[in-house]
């Protein structure tokens, strides 16, 4: 086909003649997709055919060339120069909060200055939580306890935890907790471990147990004849710290062996003796600054550094990431001597810091589960006396110590029999109904090690009273009572036994016998029994 341009046409008009087709005026081929908008009557018209269309061009503007690029100047306002349009979300079900499985609200907005923290509970699952930049230690702590739904808010504690050096620290309630993280290596698996901990200012309470006065002196005498208890409360009003003084075994650089050195601990620092015992400056080598580092106890240190005893620590410095040439590790005879040791650490860099954190962990706000605290029940056991009421005239109070316990057992021995009596079944299914209600318990940890008990307990304070119940692995059918006391953990059996058909619980022989863990457990709440002390404190695991 052939097209050819008639000129003397008029315009508007096409003649087409057999197998040609005459066109006035100018034209453009459009081919079927092709889009076209008339504007010569002022309405848009879409050209789009399966043929060949004709359709006049729009006059060419003479300053403009249809083959160069036109450069299109966009004008913004003033203000608005980091403007970024807003595109609607194509997909809005899945991000509703009933479709993700996190929420809108929960995530803080970009304003706001919130940084993610990951805490680890004890049973190693882990919880994140959004804080704010300055959130301290015991804030962090109070989140996870309404979090957690725990039963109480006392004694709750930020665990830093190096689990392959093996080196752990309780943070300081007023430690500001993204500080701490930002000293960490990226590399490193260095975690923050949600426990409770009941010997965190436990040295306030019993000066004497963690500050024995054979390490204590001073060089210029001024704290001289001076109780442990005096000593404390002088540096805390007056700023006058004592010296902590004694042998330390230290590991030897590049060495495996250790070496007994005497230790000073000073408020200006930690010094070290390199002639004996000795005092005098010409003979006292500079350690470490107090305000520089942060001092750790060390678990499983005979296997990871070949310590001579299991009481060992570890000072580090504080702003720093962790580097093993870094740390100075120290070992003591007994844990009283490192107890002593990591507190007055503590004691003489935070000074009456600690005093003021210790004053505001009395006054948070305490929960019970079920009840309420009462004032009798925050009172010590020195108010708490002997009382005889088996006479016609009255109670009586029971001065002679001798006869107090002879009560104290005959009443404990008493109330077991009433307890029996009235937990005994009529039916015959009485003799075999094992009771299994301390599964349930917070202080029940089931068939963990003796190794692990002892841990758990140092991990949460070694405080008098602090007890759990566990399965026994060396006897069948039994349990054992795990119990803190002097700084040491001690296990009594509980072994199971008949009488009359029914099946107790007992400690002493069969001499006082107990339905259930449970009825075991509130009775030496009460009453010491065959204990070094009453059971006060239960090892908890709070699972995030």
């Amino acid at each position: 086909m052939q097209w050819q341009t008639a000129e003397n046409l008029p315009p508007d008009n096409a003649q087409s003649t057999g197998n040609m087709m005459e066109v006035a005026g100018p034209w453009t081929e459009v081919f079927e997709g092709s889009e076209m908008k008339d504007m010569s009557d002022g309405a848009e018209t879409l050209l789009g055919s399966s043929t060949l269309t004709l359709a006049p061009l729009v006059p060419e503007s003479p300053s403009i060339r249809r083959s160069q690029p036109i450069l299109i100047t966009v004008i913004r306002p003033k203000g608005l120069e980091h403007f970024s349009s807003s595109i609607p979300n194509p997909f809005p079900e899945l991000c509703s909060p009933s479709k993700s499985p996190v929420l809108n609200n929960s995530l803080p907005q970009l304003s706001s200055n919130k940084h993610l923290v990951k805490v680890y509970g004890e049973d190693s699952h882990s919880r994140s939580v959004w804080v704010s930049r300055a959130a301290t230690a015991r804030e962090v702590c109070h989140m996870l306890v309404q979090t957690a739904h725990c039963s109480d808010q006392e004694n709750w504690a930020l665990l830093e935890l190096y689990p392959t050096l093996g080196l752990e620290r309780c943070l300081e309630d007023h430690e500001v907790v993204v500080e701490v993280q930002a000293t960490w290596s990226l590399k490193g698996d260095t975690r923050l471990v949600f426990c409770k901990n009941y010997a965190k200012y436990e040295f306030f309470r019993k000066p004497v147990l963690f500050f024995p006065e054979t390490m204590i002196s001073d060089s210029a005498d001024v704290t001289k004849d001076m109780t442990s208890s005096e000593l404390i409360q002088n540096l805390l009003k007056s700023g006058t710290c004592p010296e902590i003084q004694g042998f330390l075994q230290v590991k030897e650089p590049s060495r495996k062996a250790w070496k007994k050195v005497y230790f000073f601990l000073r408020r200006s620092g930690l010094y070290c003796s390199t002639k004996g015992s000795s005092k005098e400056p010409r003979h006292l080598q500079y350690v470490a600054d107090l305000d520089d580092l942060n001092v750790y106890t060390v678990v499983n240190s005979r296997k990871l550094y070949g310590a001579p005893t299991d009481f060992t620590f570890c000072i580090k410095p504080s702003k720093n990431p962790v580097r093993t040439q870094d740390l100075k590790i120290l070992c003591a005879e007994n844990e009283q001597t490192r107890t002593c040791w990591t507190s007055a650490f503590r004691l003489f860099k935070y000074g009456k810091q600690l005093q003021c954190n210790y004053q505001l962990s009395k006054s948070a706000p305490k929960i019970l589960e079920g009840s309420k605290l009462t004032e009798a029940k925050s009172k010590s056991e020195a108010s708490l006396v002997a009382m005889d009421f088996s006479g016609k005239a009255g109670g009586r109070v029971i001065e002679n110590p001798t006869e107090a316990q002879s009560a104290e057992r005959e009443e404990g021995q008493a109330w077991r029999r009433r307890e029996a009596l009235r937990c005994s079944l009529p039916n015959s299914n009485a003799a075999a109904r094992p009771s299994s209600i301390h599964k349930s318990q917070p202080w029940f940890h089931g068939g963990i090690s003796r190794k692990e008990t002892q841990r758990l307990i140092e991990k949460q304070g070694l405080v008098d009273g602090m007890f759990l119940i566990r399965e026994s692995q060396q006897h069948a059918q039994c349990f054992v009572l795990s119990l803190c006391y002097k700084l040491k953990t001690k296990h009594y059996l509980v072994i199971p036994c008949e009488e009359g058909g029914r099946k107790y619980f007992t400690m002493d022989d069969g001499l006082t016998l107990f339905i259930d863990l449970l009825q075991l457990v509130e009775f030496h709440q009460i009453n010491k029994g065959i204990l070094p002390v009453c059971l006060k404190h239960p090892c908890v695991c709070v699972a995030l």
